[in-house]
């Protein structure tokens, strides 16, 4: 049974789009989303430097597109995604990604939402200088009791001895200075902001009004939240807890057991694809893993296709 992923914020790396440009349509479309939602895709995706695009208002709407303009390239419709994709899910941000690829939104519906959640998180995250920083290794029952002494919150929940905490600029640098006992590493990330924490509560209310004017059909294809890890059916549900999930921790290690539970054999990362891989292959060993970093890795993402897809439902 094979699974798609997409990642969330942080995967972006300066011209990662390039590549894609030169397959049929893609510009044309990422130029469609540009026009749509006032911003110029193909710019960031392409020219712009790495602090440019750790902008979280250009960050959230360009990781999105990358997703949905890659998996395109594997499932040119929405029969074919549904017959061969077993179940769909998305960190973060990612999660915008795999409910338009699951049909809940229209792609070009889903680039309007999030340009106004990246907009809004961004100005929620000026109020206070915040971030956040991934933890390597440790125990859960030591890291999360440390986190709470510090004031921090366990943003990602991300499995495979992961934790991501976010807080404010001197809670993380007292993180950095302290590391709980058994955490081989702190790596501060790429993100502008202590996104999935109380800091982002002015964005909930943003997102709350913005998604009165949507759309919305239930899933095609099963949809793994991130709030639970478990498989939500209707698209008012999903759409709903897209809202939450910006001011609530990202479970990503439920997630991969509700894949687990599903009977997972394969897993794709669409692009920019590797940190959602790199997690698969430390928490379900035996998972067949691919990530879709550029266009040449369309080939192989299509054998594993034809070998996983047989299960799909």
């Amino acid at each position: 049974m094979l699974v798609l992923v997409a990642p969330g914020q942080g995967a972006q790396t300066p011209g990662f789009l390039t590549p894609w440009l030169d397959l049929p349509g893609v510009e044309d479309r990422l130029r469609e989303w540009s026009a749509a939602i006032d911003l110029d895709l193909v710019h960031y995706g392409t020219k712009a430097d790495e602090d440019a695009i750790r902008d979280t208002a250009v960050a959230q709407p360009l990781l999105v597109a990358a997703s949905l303009v890659s998996a395109r390239q594997l499932f040119a419709t929405a029969e074919d995604f549904s017959r061969l994709v077993g179940a769909a899910a998305g960190h973060s941000v990612g999660e915008l990604a795999a409910a338009a690829l699951t049909g809940v939104l229209p792609e070009e519906a889903a680039m309007r939402l999030v340009r106004k959640r990246g907009l809004a998180m961004a100005e929620a995250a000026a109020v206070t200088e915040t971030g956040m920083s991934a933890l390597l290794g440790g125990e859960p029952e030591i890291v999360l009791p440390h986190l709470e002494k510090l004031g921090l919150t366990p943003a990602n929940v991300n499995g495979a001895g992961q934790i991501v905490a976010a807080g404010t600029a001197e809670q993380l640098a007292a993180l950095a200075e302290d590391k709980p006992e058994g955490t081989r590493k702190v790596v501060a990330l790429k993100v502008a902001g202590a996104f999935h924490t109380h800091h982002m509560a002015p964005a909930v209310a943003a997102l709350e009004t913005a998604v009165t004017e949507l759309t919305v059909a239930d899933p095609h294809t099963r949809y793994v939240s991130n709030k639970d890890g478990q498989v939500v059916s209707s698209g008012r549900d999903v759409v709903q807890r897209l809202v939450g999930q910006v001011a609530n921790p990202v479970r990503w290690d439920l997630c991969m057991e509700g894949f687990k539970e599903l009977g997972v054999t394969a897993i794709i990362e669409v692009a920019p694809g590797g940190t959602l891989v790199g997690l698969a292959k430390r928490a379900l060993p035996g998972v067949k893993t691919l990530a879709l970093k550029s266009p040449d890795n369309l080939d192989a993402a299509r054998e594993l296709i034809a070998e996983h897809a047989e299960s799909a439902e």
